[in-house]
């Protein structure tokens, strides 16, 4: 298994809202460290999808629609709608 090295910023990910039922077992409240190296156990096809703007957001970029240090990304399942926040902050 990979081993983060530490590189950008520390992201914090929280789920925010559960819309349905997660196929994935996430559930609103739930709270992890992630990162372009660590999953940490975010469904797969979430984390595909968010890994573009994950890795964008953890080497410090920004997107013009993007609050701060603080972003929320929904899951591709529209039926049962995950929605997280990520929150960056210097390691």
């Amino acid at each position: 298994m990979a081993q983060d090295p530490g590189l950008g910023y520390r992201i914090r990910a929280s789920i925010v809202s559960v819309r349905g039922v997660c196929s994935a077992g996430h559930r609103e409240g739930d709270s992890f460290d992630i990162s372009c190296h660590d999953p940490a156990g975010l469904c797969g096809y979430f984390y595909h999808d968010i890994f573009p703007s994950l890795q964008c957001f953890q080497f410090g970029g920004r997107m013009p629609w993007w609050q701060n240090d603080t972003i929320e990304l929904s899951c591709p399942d529209a039926d049962n709608l995950v929605t997280i926040r990520l929150a960056r902050e210097p390691r």
